[in-house]
């Protein structure tokens, strides 16, 4: 706990928020990409401690939320099936579909099973061989290598009977699009750590340059969020718009060629939909033609679903930073972690739910609750 407990020191959070509020001068709005980060910064009331002046958006960080509809609706096709074995993560079996979630199949018979590893299904597929695995892979840069190393596994063992139902989005072309957008207000991007570990910094500069923005990476502890902050602002000020990289500890700028190189292997860039948001060009990744045979859309073609959103749901406004979740009239109210309408209230990292579990409906919390480490 000593390592972690150096990241949640009051005296060093109050003595970097004084270097914030010497710094600042005038408005500036900041978005943080990752869930995680969103999380902390709510958890622990960062965002109150901060001058008025600096205000954080909260970006479409979190993997479960931009998962689009269609895609949770195959998931959804696919485990109803009688021959199939369907595993994932357990933070996507809430996540509404158009008229369910993964919980509601497994209660009508289909086999739904939580693993805490892509290794897990592939485990369940050696064990189970006249039966079809699928394992649903989601999520950003971080944990798209594991799922394509198991694929590359699959393959290597011979093992027919497993598959992968691919949803994984990229970070920079998510930067991209937001600051493409006619709406957008970001003046500068705290990075997600995680995800600069395994790609590195490399796509980062061109998009610093392009849209004169600062870019911090980040890490997730209340100092290392306080710390972007402070080299994030320090750089709006100067009028600077380069790559910082505040977590050492964690990235290199290279990042890790092995889990590059293993990506390069299994997967292809595509274009890909994001929930609330729309399709981003070059924005995710699907298998390769190499590894076409362990595509489970390709398997099942599972094709031709008509999807829709509630109406009610502003989870693709929460997702683009356009309203904070409390702005939602369906927030806390007909959307609850147990009525969910949307993923951004039911997925750990998203919005919504940090809102919901730290806020209490929006209500701001007292001093004594506003403490970086509370």
């Amino acid at each position: 706990m000593k390592y972690l407990d150096e990241f949640q020191d009051p005296g060093l959070a109050r003595r970097l928020l004084d270097e914030i509020r010497a710094t600042v001068t005038r408005p500036w709005a900041l978005m943080e990409v990752c869930g995680g980060q969103t999380h902390t910064i709510i958890r622990h009331g960062i965002d109150q401690l901060l001058p008025d002046s600096v205000e954080l958006i909260h970006g479409p960080g979190c993997p479960v939320c931009v998962t689009p509809l269609e895609v949770i609706d195959k998931a959804l096709e696919i485990a109803a099936r009688p021959d199939v074995i369907f595993c994932s993560f357990g933070d996507m079996l809430r996540v509404p579909g158009s008229d369910r979630d993964l919980f509601q199949v497994r209660s009508h018979g289909g086999d739904v099973r939580v693993v805490y590893s892509p290794l897990d299904a592939l485990k369940i597929a050696q064990q189970n061989p006249h039966r079809q695995v699928v394992f649903f892979g989601i999520g950003f840069e971080t944990t798209a290598p594991p799922n394509a190393m198991t694929v590359h596994q699959a393959r290597k063992l011979g093992i027919p009977n497993f598959s992968l139902l691919v949803s994984h989005v990229r970070v920079p072309p998510a930067i991209e699009a937001i600051m493409q957008s006619p709406s957008c207000r970001v003046q500068a991007f705290l990075a997600a750590g995680h995800v600069c570990s395994v790609m590195g910094i490399r796509e980062y500069p061109e998009l610093a340059e392009r849209f004169r923005v600062p870019i911090v990476v980040t890490g997730f502890e209340p100092l290392d969020i306080l710390e972007g902050i402070r080299r994030t602002v320090r750089q709006l000020e100067r009028g600077e718009h380069t790559v910082d990289n505040a977590y050492p500890r964690a990235v290199r700028p290279e990042g890790n060629p092995a889990a590059q190189a293993m990506l390069a292997d299994v997967f292809e860039v595509t274009d890909r939909a994001w929930r609330g948001i729309g399709t981003i060009p070059a924005s995710g990744w699907r298998l390769s033609e190499r590894y076409r045979d362990y595509d489970a859309e390709y398997r099942f073609s599972v094709e031709g679903l008509t999807t829709r959103e509630p109406a009610a749901c502003r989870s693709g406004e929460v997702l683009q930073g356009l309203i904070k979740p409390h702005e939602c009239e369906a927030f806390g109210t007909t959307c609850t972690p147990r009525t969910p309408l949307g993923a951004t209230m039911v997925s750990s990292e998203g919005a919504c739910a940090a809102y919901y579990l730290y806020r209490r409906l929006g209500t701001p919390p007292t001093p004594q609750e506003a403490s970086p480490v509370a």
